[in-house]
């Protein structure tokens, strides 16, 4: 891993002063800049990078070379959707209460954003997508059929499982505020990775997901997870009773996830697991796998391991290629950056990207969100109806309580 574009190194000899997340986020929005915020799972320190670049797409990442910065990626790379990639050209850590710009940021650009900084105002914007895509509402029936329709097709024996997914637009608050939007979303979802991302023409996303893609910490331990099965929070993991249907559909997300070992010819990996986590209202079951790089000579591991699982098979579905040729002809939308991934890339605590779920996009006056449902031949559509409904609750509830 590059360790010489974390933070501190890429912010080398530059000042560093003291402002507030809010302030930071603010000023990149009424600048017209990139900026993601996020928080790790099961930490408390906040993180936000500004790019000052005029050019945010990028091509597939290659995460042992890149500079520190955000990767933000949609589930399809199209000319519409593409990869982004938001270098850190400026650095806030909410612990330590400091910004820094990295030491190749612009000099004009770094001066023009302090001298913002202390003109603050708090009434900023947020970047809206450039996409002429239409966001229509997927009524009960709708999607119920599209289930139908999938359980049909498995049992038909054309893939073994699909992933199907819907969205449903509901409105803003009237005072709903991006940096406070990010604040509250980190107080109710400690052990999901929080973010918030707003480009230029890309449009802005927030989320709290669960599902780890490709980490890769400080101490070098490559890290992805089989997460899947979904059912609503008990008071204690002891008590969660879990279907066939869910056991075998988490079942094969561990599968796909050997296989790719098995393809890189990685033989040196420890797996725990399934056991039962918790996610916000939701529990789920989880494999983790990890790999020692001190021990395994496979420097490239996390780009390998990132080309091989995205998709991956917990919002996509087995085999990979009928079951995204399904989602594709009969979804019956664009999901956009939903079930894409992002994370930060050689930050200090290293690269950590994950499953863009629990999340949703963020228009003018309305927010979109996303949720899906795996889909196997004992899926009942009516039950994976209100699956999604579960999912959606997540980010429902942070828009409920804002307007509050």
């Amino acid at each position: 891993m590059a360790q010489a574009s974390a933070p501190e190194e890429a912010a080398r000899g530059a000042a560093a002063h003291n402002y507030t997340l809010e302030q930071t986020i603010h000023t990149a929005l009424k600048l017209g800049k990139a900026v993601a915020a996020w928080r790790l799972p099961n930490t408390s320190e906040a993180h936000v990078a500004v790019s000052l670049q005029d050019k945010y797409t990028t091509t597939p990442p290659t995460l042992e070379n890149s500079p520190f910065g955000f990767l933000f990626c949609p589930f399809q790379e199209s000319e519409s959707m593409q990869n982004l990639f938001i270098k850190a050209d400026l650095y806030f850590s909410q612990v330590a209460g400091i910004h820094k710009a990295a030491t190749d940021a612009p000099a004009q650009e770094v001066a023009e954003f302090e001298k913002a900084l202390t003109q603050d105002d708090s009434n900023s914007t947020w970047h809206t997508s450039s996409s002429k895509q239409s966001h229509e509402q997927q009524s009960d029936e709708y999607f119920q059929q599209k289930v139908a329709h999938a359980v049909s097709a498995i049992q038909a024996e054309e893939m073994e499982k699909v992933v199907l997914s819907r969205s449903n637009i509901v409105a803003l608050p009237k005072n709903f505020d991006l940096a406070a939007a990010f604040q509250l979303m980190c107080q109710k979802h400690p052990r999901a990775f929080v973010s918030v991302v707003s480009a230029p023409g890309v449009g802005t996303w927030a989320g709290a997901s669960p599902e780890i893609l490709v980490s890769i910490n400080e101490q070098q331990i490559f890290h992805t997870v089989a997460l899947a099965g979904t059912q609503p929070a008990t008071e204690s993991v002891a008590d969660a009773i879990w279907r066939q249907k869910e056991i075998e559909e988490q079942a094969m997300v561990e599968r796909y996830i050997l296989l790719c070992f098995k393809s890189l010819r990685l033989r040196e990996y420890t797996e725990v697991g399934p056991r039962t986590v918790i996610a916000g209202n939701l529990m789920h079951l989880r494999t983790d796998f990890k790999v020692d790089l001190k021990e395994v000579d496979f420097p490239s591991l996390g780009t390998e391991m990132l080309r091989l699982l995205h998709p991956t098979s917990a919002v996509c579905g087995l085999p990979k290629a009928p079951a995204l040729k399904f989602i594709l002809e009969h979804e019956g939308y664009n999901r956009s950056y939903y079930s894409g991934f992002l994370g930060p890339v050689n930050s200090k605590a290293g690269t950590h990207l994950f499953v863009n779920l629990r999340c949703m996009q963020i228009l003018q006056e309305q927010a979109i969100i996303y949720a899906g449902a795996g889909i196997t031949a004992e899926s009942d559509p009516a039950k994976e109806w209100v699956e999604t409904q579960h999912k959606m609750y997540a980010m429902q509830h942070v828009l409920e309580l804002i307007q509050d």
